[in-house]
């Protein structure tokens, strides 16, 4: 099955949730035009890493992202890995991905396993406990955020159980851009899986962000590659390919777990 996805690199605007819904409304305007199939969103899409004002600027059950991101499903009839958010309840701020098929319903959420303590996510944020795998369009998919990526266990733990593409959000930081594409690299050959990586552009207060969006199919081969700056980068992929190189190189069936632990 082909699929036609669409990536949001975002500029985030540094805690101002109401200009970031209004850029991530024009984008994903423009983006229709290339009729994708999926649309992803960056990591923390609503309020950047303005983490200290989290208690006033999050978006409390996570509520207006998934009635903006439900609201253009239905219109545009597309799914969206929308990105994650910071998702506030009674105990705390979780940073929360997003999964909205083409109905308009909340299909999964997902919130960051692994917290990023050299940008003090420890110190406001609460982390998740539960696997990002879901279905769009009747395929097996799952969705981890920025960090996660440095956990291969983490990742397989969710491609021994299916998942043909493994979608990552994330505001990966411009210093470390060779170890944003070697691993995410890295992570579609192991799991014989596309990999389709939303990073945002631009900057904030204390980071420069390095953009380079990616998609890369199962072999490793980058499909498609955005530039640092702020723009909608789209690719297809045809999910057939990993099911062939899968029977090709049988990994899943000749892992050892039990020698792993």
């Amino acid at each position: 099955m082909k699929l036609k996805i669409a990536c949001l690199q975002m500029d985030i605007a540094f805690g101002n949730p109401e200009k970031n819904y209004q850029n991530a409304e024009k984008l994903i305007e423009t983006a229709i035009s290339e009729q994708p199939d999926i649309i992803v969103l960056p990591e923390l899409w609503t309020t950047g890493y303005d983490l200290t004002r989290l208690d006033t600027i999050a978006d409390k059950g996570a509520l207006q992202t998934i009635e903006f991101l439900k609201n253009a499903a239905k219109k545009y009839n597309v799914n969206f890995v929308g990105g994650s958010v910071a998702n506030q309840d009674d105990q705390g701020v979780k940073n929360t991905l997003l999964i909205i098929n083409r109905e308009g319903e909340l299909s999964s959420e997902y919130s960051k396993l692994h917290l990023f303590k050299l940008m003090d996510e420890h110190l406001y944020l609460e982390a998740g406990s539960e696997k990002g795998l879901f279905k769009l369009d009747n395929h097996a998919f799952a969705g981890v955020i920025c960090y996660d990526i440095r956990f291969p266990e983490w990742i397989r733990a969710h491609t021994s159980e299916g998942a043909e593409a493994l979608f990552v959000v994330a505001e990966w930081p411009a210093p470390r851009l060779s170890h944003w594409r070697n691993l995410l690299i890295a992570r579609a050959i192991e799991n014989q899986c596309f990999v389709i990586a939303c990073n945002r552009s631009g900057s904030d207060p204390n980071n420069q962000f390095a953009g380079h969006s990616l998609v890369i199919d199962p072999w490793g081969e980058i499909i498609a590659e955005a530039g640092a700056d702020e723009e909608i980068l789209t690719a297809e992929i045809d999910l057939k390919l990993v099911g062939e190189i899968r029977k090709q190189i049988p990994i899943f069936e000749d892992r050892r777990p039990d020698y792993y632990k």
